[in-house]
């Protein structure tokens, strides 16, 4: 478990207003300094001065209109870790000087059935993200954690430990609850054998998870060289995808995490399921991947989806990896290298998880 010695609120300028951020003008232009605002918080709001931000290749995705429906300018980032600077008269579970995160969402409707259940992030009405939403209080588009602070609801702030690693902690906010979510949902656990595609940001959270809940683990990569820092990890075996070694292990697994957002043929992990077992993705190819439904029908097999968790699962998350010293892989990066990072993300050159070092904003 580590450590951090965590920054002390530094300024006024970390007051809601006019707060300086990093945004994308258009999908080809670089992200650059510039201002948005922030509302003043209401009785149920709280403001929050961020310290460290992640960087998550939906930012990306996002900022380059990759996914289409971006409108600019666009400040991205939904891996948020802070500190509380002021709170609305109704909030009873945060006090300013506390350390909170923001993931991916910032409100819903509460009261549709998917709310209703604790799983906005399935909310049928008006799932409301942290960035390039519709902002309910003012106009235009919710803006992200590439800025100096933020305001949201508290019921959608979470309870930061100050037991772990603050930059490191951030990733989780999304990579980590994308992982430990389907990973909760099919009751992943001891006498399991678990496989894991892809060694990136989702793939090593999803490692960590899958050891920390007992199951004998796997990763499947293209690339011999990852073995190593799989097994330290969490990984138990590491199979080559492109060595021929897949057919070895046809009929054999009883859940694969998939976090390969690239083109891949899907079809060769599904027929490593065992009767009844489960293949979800996480990874989001922009094309279509392509199934045999034979690799379905026989034996009995799953191949499913699973986006983030709700708020309450996300707070189980943080405080497991509390429990358990679990926190990312990260590079620290200034907010001045985030082109640089999008560049290197591309390349798949970061083990595992950029996290920005907020006060860089302040230079």
């Amino acid at each position: 478990m580590s450590t951090l010695t965590i920054p002390t609120t530094s300024s006024a300028s970390t007051a809601p207003g006019v707060t300086k951020a990093y945004a994308a003008q258009a999908a080809t232009s670089p992200l650059a300094p510039w201002s948005i605002r922030r509302r003043e918080p209401t009785p149920d709001d709280v403001a929050i001065e961020i310290l460290f931000c992640g960087v998550c290749h939906s930012d990306l995705h996002t900022a380059r209109n990759e996914w289409q429906g971006t409108r600019y300018p666009v400040v991205p980032g939904h891996e948020i870790v802070g500190r509380v600077t002021a709170v609305g008269n109704n909030v009873t579970k945060f006090k300013p000087g506390d350390l909170a995160g923001v993931g991916c969402m910032v409100d819903s409707c509460r009261v549709c059935s998917s709310c209703r259940r604790g799983l906005e992030q399935y909310c049928e009405n008006s799932l409301t993200l942290t960035y390039n939403s519709e902002d309910k209080h003012l106009s235009g588009m919710t803006y992200g954690g590439y800025s100096e602070n933020i305001v949201v609801d508290q019921a959608f702030v979470l309870k930061i430990s100050g037991k772990l690693d603050l930059a490191a902690t951030a990733p989780l906010l999304c990579a980590g609850i994308t992982t430990y979510s389907p990973l909760r949902h099919w009751n992943v656990g001891a006498g399991q054998k678990v496989g894991v595609v892809g060694l990136g940001g989702l793939g090593h959270m999803a490692l960590k998870f899958a050891h920390a809940f007992g199951a004998h683990v796997a990763l499947f990569t293209t690339s011999p060289r990852k073995a190593e820092d799989a097994k330290r990890l969490g990984a138990d075996e590491v199979i080559v995808s492109t060595s021929g070694d897949m057919a070895k292990h046809a009929n054999s697994f009883d859940f694969i995490l998939d976090a390969v957002s690239a083109q891949h043929d899907i079809n060769e992990y599904l027929k490593l399921l065992k009767l009844d077992g489960t293949l979800v993705q996480v990874g989001a190819p922009a094309e279509p991947l392509r199934v045999s439904v034979f690799n379905l029908l026989f034996p009995r097999k799953q191949f499913a989806g699973s986006l983030i968790g709700g708020i309450a699962e996300t707070q189980e998350m943080l405080d497991f990896c509390a429990e358990h010293g679990i926190v990312s892989d990260i590079e620290m990066i200034a907010m001045q290298q985030i082109n640089e990072a999008y560049d290197r993300l591309l390349r798949s050159d970061v083990k595992y998880r950029f996290a920005i070092d907020m006060a860089s904003l302040k230079q």
